[in-house]
């Protein structure tokens, strides 16, 4: 098995709508995969990153 990651980012969008799509794409990979979730703030623009084994 690899690491890999999926990015939500976004200038517009908010934080909610940011985790709400990380929190989809988590769920559709389920927990097994899932090793976590983490999130910054990048000159103004959100960016959530989900962490899972492929």
């Amino acid at each position: 098995m690899e690491v890999k990651f999926e990015i939500f980012r976004g200038t517009w969008a908010s934080w909610d709508d940011l985790f709400q799509q990380a929190a989809e794409f988590a769920s559709r990979i389920g927990r097994d995969r899932l090793i976590g979730i983490s999130h910054s703030c990048d000159n103004h623009e959100g960016v959530v990153t989900v962490w899972y084994w492929f």
